[in-house]
This record gives C-alpha cells, structure tokens and sequence, in this order.
C-alpha cells in the first residue's frame, strides 16, 4: 500500500487541478496579448472592486 501511495505520480489524469481566478487569467490574457494594456487596467479595476 505504502509503496503504490508513493509511487503514483501527482499529475494523475482526470485530477481536479486549482481553478485560475478570475485576475490570473487576466494576467495571462494580457501576456499573450489577447487584450491591450488599457483593457487590462480597465477590467482589472473592476474585478478589484
């Protein structure tokens, strides 16, 4: 038993994975260049509001 807990790999396909929030994904939008600098400040006040 030890040895199966141990020896399975953390990535396991189908594992739930910690969703983005909704300011991580700005970030990444903004990053790769989907959205313009403006954009961005603009929607990220409204999300830290």
């Amino acid at each position: 038993m030890l040895i199966w807990i141990f020896a399975t790999p953390y990535d396991l396909p189908g594992q739930r994975k910690k969703k983005d929030s909704p300011l991580d994904i700005l970030k990444k939008r903004f990053a790769s260049g989907e959205i313009t600098k403006e954009e961005y400040h603009e929607r990220k006040k409204i999300l830290e509001e």
